[in-house]
């Protein structure tokens, strides 16, 4: 009886692992279709994510080549307007004594020499990144600016009584 006991007992036990393992069999391919779904949608989004992304980055770098172009513009202009303020000096000072006169044509080719390193310098600049374009555009918006107080301080007459 003892040993019959202990068999009904195996048989309920292998039984009950059977049907479990059935079970769980079933439930594991199911949670492994819902895993795949999951990670489909997760791909999906991820996709619209990367989408999204580039799309701002390019918008972005849209803005940035757009201002550094809007910037070459406004410089060249006042590269341009520099040139024009050294011809009309030049022009003003041919009646100057011949010592004062040649005093100004040195300041006048050494501003030019300037002038035209800042307009080759702004020329060669290759966007190539909003970080470098924020760097050059700090130190070129200070060498135009010092540029400009030798410009106006050339062109006032510094006369004493």
């Amino acid at each position: 009886m003892k040993t019959t006991t202990k068999f009904i007992a195996f048989a309920i036990v292998i039984a009950g692992a059977m049907v479990t393992g059935c079970t769980s069999s079933s439930e594991k391919v199911s949670n492994a279709q819902e895993d795949v779904t999951t990670a489909k949608e997760g791909v999906t989004e991820a996709k619209e994510d990367v989408t999204d992304a580039q799309a701002k980055l390019e918008a972005s770098n849209q803005d940035y080549l757009k201002e550094v172009d809007a910037y070459k513009v406004e410089t060249n202009q006042k590269i341009l307007d520099n040139q024009k303020s050294l011809k009309e000096f030049n022009e003003r000072i041919a009646n100057d004594k011949t010592a004062a006169k040649e005093e100004y044509r040195k300041k006048i080719a050494e501003l030019d020499s300037k002038n035209t390193d800042m307009k080759r310098k702004l020329d060669n600049f290759k966007a190539n990144g909003k970080d470098n374009w924020e760097t050059f555009k700090t130190e070129f918006s200070h060498d135009m600016d010092e540029l400009g107080k030798a410009f106006r301080d050339l062109t006032v007459k510094n006369t004493k009584k």
